[in-house]
Order: structure tokens, then C-alpha cells, then sequence
């Protein structure tokens, strides 16, 4: 598995979309059982990501995403945690990713940002998190989902505490370019995941590709580190027929044009999420294969 930064500012690169989507249409309860799948089934979990290994990602990511301690604890699975983790990353590696991240999704506690204690508690969990992934073989950590920037921060602080390895940041983006806790921008959050040790900065959002390609152009203007893009499948319709603001990628088609203007707009690395299937995957891997990063980043 090679290194991944020796790719930054090179070619394009498309990560696996969320399993939870694929797993819900075959009957199983993701809310209460994503993780426990990486034990009980995980040839359910390795089927899936096949799936996506097919369509053309380069970088698999695992099951992982709901791995911090107080989320597993809601399902009785805190003290798995190490088992888990090893489980979810022999199924992945099992398929023998190009790349191999592990996502890691905020840990669902109430966060006070004046609190110091509240801050300690929130950054420990995502410590606890990363720890347990110690000694494993995998590229870099992706953490996602953020819709705060102290959420965010604990996140980057708590996986810098045990870890020297690369680490993707995405925040939660409206098209209006702010957080969706309405008080920060997507600039100071690119600007706080580079002071705070990220290697890659990015942002999810369900906006139509224009929009999005918007913000990617803010977010590469903000910085100078390889930028993700992941965008939001609000529902697979292909009877939709045309696109709405509701639901702008509502057929793998849509995918095409936005990869087209991501990569133009400076991405370097995509993703679809939300209600997204392989070939959602597949249509932003092939779109982008072969071609290398437009933007043009001159060396620190």
C-alpha cells in the first residue's frame, strides 16, 4: 500500500462512498448495527466495499465511521472497540485498496466551547478512537461530518495526541459557504484544520455542482493543502428526471458534470455520500481517471 502523500497535489483520487446506504436496502438496521456488522458479517461489510472497489475508488474507506466511544455505547459496543476497529480494517485490506483510510464521524456528545472540561472530554473520545487503530496497516484518518468548528478542532486534537498519520478534515457546508452551525465560515475552517495538523482539507455538501464548485474554489483559494470534495446524494431517483435544489444528484449521471467542475475548481480528491451507490462512484472515477490535479500549488 503506498504512501499516500506522495500523491498530494498529483492525480485525482475518488474515495468509496458511506456503506451505511448499500447495507439499508438489504434490510439491516445501520442505525443500531453498521459497526457490529465488522464482527458479525463481514462479508456483508467486504461485499459492499467490493462494490466500490469495482466502480474505480482508489481509496477504500472502512466501516469505521461511527468507531467513537460514546456512539458505541448506545449499542452496548464500547468495550469492542479495539475489536472492532481490527475487524473493519481486515475486511478492507482484504480487497487490496490502492489506499485504505479510516473515517472516524463526530462522537455525538454535547460540547460546550467555553467549557474546558466539555472540550477534554470531546477531544478524548476521538483519541480513544484513533488509539485503537495502533499498529494497523492504513493510509490516513478521514475525519467527516463536522458541522462545528469546536467539534471539529477537539477531532483534529485528540487523533494529533496518538497519531503521526496523514489526516483528511471535512466539514458539513451549505451553499452559502458556512457551517451548518451558521457561525463559521468555510474559510476559518479551512484555515483551523491547517493550523490543527490536517493534510487534506474538505468540505460535504448537497449543493448542485456549480455551487459546489464554488466553494471549492473558496476552499483551495483558503490554503495551500490537497482540498476534498464529497457531495451529498439526497435520494437515488432516477425517475426524477432533472435536477432540483432538493436534490441536485438524484442519478449517477449528475456526477459527471460535478466531478468536471470540482476538478477545474482545484479538488483533488472526491467522494459521493449520503444515498450515493457504487455508481455514483463509479461515474466520478471515470470522469476524473487519468487526469491530474488542475490546480497548481507552488512548493511551501
Amino acid at each position: 500500500m503506498p504512501d499516500i502523500s506522495l500523491r498530494f497535489h498529483k492525480d485525482m483520487l475518488v474515495l468509496s462512498a458511506p456503506l451505511a446506504a448499500v447495507l439499508a436496502r438489504q434490510g439491516i438496521d445501520t442505525a443500531r448495527d453498521l459497526e457490529y456488522l465488522n464482527l458479525v458479517e463481514p462479508e456483508a461489510v467486504r461485499d459492499a466495499l467490493r462494490l466500490e472497489s469495482l466502480a474505480g475508488a482508489q481509496c477504500l474507506v472502512a466501516n469505521t465511521e461511527g468507531m467513537a466511544p460514546a456512539r458505541l455505547a448506545h449499542q452496548g459496543m464500547e468495550d469492542n472497540l479495539d475489536a472492532l476497529a481490527h475487524s473493519a480494517l481486515a475486511t478492507a485490506r482484504g480487497l487490496r485498496p490502492q489506499h485504505l483510510l479510516v473515517e472516524i464521524g463526530p462522537c455525538g456528545l454535547p460540547l460546550d466551547g467555553s467549557s474546558a472540561s466539555s472540550l477534554n472530554e470531546n477531544r478524548d473520545q476521538y483519541a480513544r478512537a484513533a488509539r485503537a487503530f495502533a499498529g494497523e496497516e492504513f493510509d490516513a484518518f478521514l475525519l467527516s461530518g463536522f458541522a462545528g468548528a469546536s467539534d471539529l478542532k477537539c477531532a483534529l486534537m485528540g487523533v494529533g495526541q496518538v497519531s503521526d498519520r496523514p489526516v483528511f478534515a471535512s466539514v458539513e457546508v451549505g451553499a452559502d459557504g458556512f457551517l451548518l452551525d451558521g457561525r463559521t465560515s468555510l474559510e476559518e475552517a479551512v484555515a483551523l484544520m491547517g493550523e490543527f495538523g490536517a493534510s487534506v482539507v474538505g468540505f460535504a455538501t448537497g449543493a448542485a455542482p456549480r455551487q459546489a464548485a464554488a466553494l471549492a474554489g473558496r476552499a483551495c483559494a483558503a490554503g495551500y493543502l490537497p482540498v476534498l470534495a464529497q457531495l451529498r446524494v439526497a435520494a437515488h431517483a432516477p425517475k426524477q428526471g432533472e435536477v432540483t435544489p432538493e436534490n441536485p444528484y438524484y442519478c449517477p449521471d449528475t456526477m459527471v458534470q460535478a466531478a468536471a467542475l470540482l476538478r477545474a475548481a482545484g479538488v483533488q480528491f472526491l467522494r459521493a455520500t449520503g444515498e450515493a451507490t457504487p455508481a455514483y462512484t463509479g461515474a466520478l472515477a471515470a470522469t476524473t481517471e487519468g487526469f491530474d490535479v488542475a490546480r497548481a500549488v507552488e512548493e511551501a
